[in-house]
């Protein structure tokens, strides 16, 4: 009976995510308040379900008391923060919200599935970030100041850095994490944020080539420390992402060109430095002929995603365990295998559409520090999801990166949550600064006929 459950819940999991997905991309084309309103609602609606129904599954695949309470208090904290969060993000991006909240329970469902004690510390993190976010339209209203800190930001994030060469310790060959009182961080999650302020604050006063000489030199600061740390994902994610903020701002495609040359050079350098580098290109290039060696989790991982198919074995069904590191840089390879490749798709399409989503936003950022910012953490975000997916189906090498508000990991969910809030506050700030903006001028009675009606249409739309 369990496995038919099983069997028939699969098909309907598939159809409510799939529904999901299309409703992403369905907002965007919304004419109307209301419209949208009713797509949004419908998002909501399907998150629960599908949350409710993987539960039930669960439930009755282990049978204890415990998984239960588990799913109770992840629902409880989905509708509780879909309700406190728009009060605290009056004017906010409700498909941003949505499908921040929806990876978030996937994320509860699939480490619930893997490991209950993950899956709770996992919830208790994720509340705590939002909680503290909360705050985050406050700081950024009521403070002008953010955008003349860069070089306070460059110093910051470099001490940050260099804090685990002094109470740093060593996992998966890197030495990237802190731990103190029991409690693991890895420091360049958070440091990422403050990185895109620090480009993004100097970048927006000056683009003259003395001043991009300089700030080059301090981003390749980091990236040589992230480096010595053997911590190549997160370098890599900072290299592209200055490469990406500085051609935004200056518009100059040599930059570009010459920024993907030094790349290239500098990733031969590190593949003939760091021995697990090798490792990690002979898993990419062969890793059937190493299977026992530096090739078994990417074999696993293929073996997982090519035994779930298109539609998966259903949830509970697979051996995701054999995996290594399947609940944290191999969560991907587990949805695989348990919720099909059509779910995968869809998964992914719900990232890109909260990326088209953060590049509108920065397009419509009036001032240029916050514009930039926005195009950066939309960079940083979008571009941890490609190295993830990409070294899990063996597009590329692995690099050990996270999938975002989906693995397990406290930074990991904690930054993602808190760069999906501040761009969320970015927005709302800039749609008040529009109102006030639109209220001056009907007060000055600039206002009048033709631009009257355009103005009105204006404010209908947002």
């Amino acid at each position: 009976m369990e496995l038919l459950i099983a069997e028939l819940s699969r098909y309907v999991i598939l159809i409510l995510f799939a529904i999901y997905t299309f409703t992403c991309f369905r907002a965007f084309a919304g004419k109307t308040t209301e419209g949208k309103e009713r797509v949004f609602r419908a998002q909501r609606m399907l998150t629960v379900l599908i949350h409710v129904l993987c539960s039930a599954i669960l439930i009755l695949e282990y049978k204890e008391l415990r998984y239960g309470v588990l799913f109770a208090l992840e629902l409880a904290f989905y509708l509780g923060f879909v309700k406190i969060y728009q009060i605290f993000y009056r004017g906010l991006s409700k498909l941003i919200l949505n499908n921040m909240m929806m990876c978030m329970m996937i994320g509860f469902i699939m480490l619930g599935r893997l490991n209950y004690d993950y899956a709770l510390r996992q919830l208790i993190m994720a509340a705590a970030a939002m909680g503290l976010c909360l705050f985050v339209p406050f700081f950024i209203e009521r403070f002008t100041i953010w955008e003349k800190l860069g070089w306070q930001y460059a110093l910051a994030g470099i001490l940050l850095l260099l804090l685990v060469f002094v109470i740093g310790v060593e996992h998966y060959g890197a030495r990237n994490w802190i731990s103190f009182a029991g409690i693991a961080l890895q420091p360049s999650e958070f440091v990422k944020i403050i990185y895109v302020f620090f480009i993004a604050a100097l970048l927006s006063k000056t683009t003259q080539f003395r001043h991009i000489v300089v700030i080059t030199a301090v981003a390749a600061v980091y990236v040589i420390i992230l480096v010595a740390e053997r911590d190549l994902g997160a370098a890599l994610i900072y290299f592209v992402t200055y490469l990406v903020m500085l051609y935004v701002a200056s518009m100059q495609p040599w930059y570009l060109v010459a920024g993907l040359g030094a790349g290239a050079v500098a990733s031969v350098v590190a593949y003939r430095m760091f021995t697990h580098v090798q490792n990690r290109v002979i898993a990419f290039s062969d890793p059937w002929n190493h299977i026992e060696a530096e090739g078994y989790q990417v074999c696993q991982s293929l073996f997982a995603i090519g035994t779930g198919g298109l539609f998966g074995m259903g949830l509970g069904q697979g051996l995701p365990g054999s995996v290594p590191v399947v609940e944290s840089d191999f969560i991907f390879s587990a949805i695989s295998e348990e919720m099909g490749v059509i779910f995968s798709v869809c998964l992914i399409l719900v990232y890109i559409s909260s990326y088209i989503m953060f590049v509108n936003i920065a397009m419509k950022m009036k001032k240029r520090f916050y514009k930039l910012t926005a195009f950066g953490l939309s960079v940083v975000f979008i571009f941890q999801v490609f190295l993830c997916i990409g070294g899990v189906t063996k597009f590329i090498p692995s690099t050990g990166v996270t999938l975002p508000l989906i693995s397990y990991g406290g930074s990991s969910i904690i930054t993602t949550i808190i760069i999906f809030s501040i761009i969320q506050g970015m927005y709302v700030l800039n749609g008040r600064e529009e109102e006030a903006r639109l209220e001056r001028e009907e007060g000055n009675g600039v206002r009048g006929g033709a631009e009257s009606r355009k103005t009105k249409k204006r404010r209908k739309k947002r």
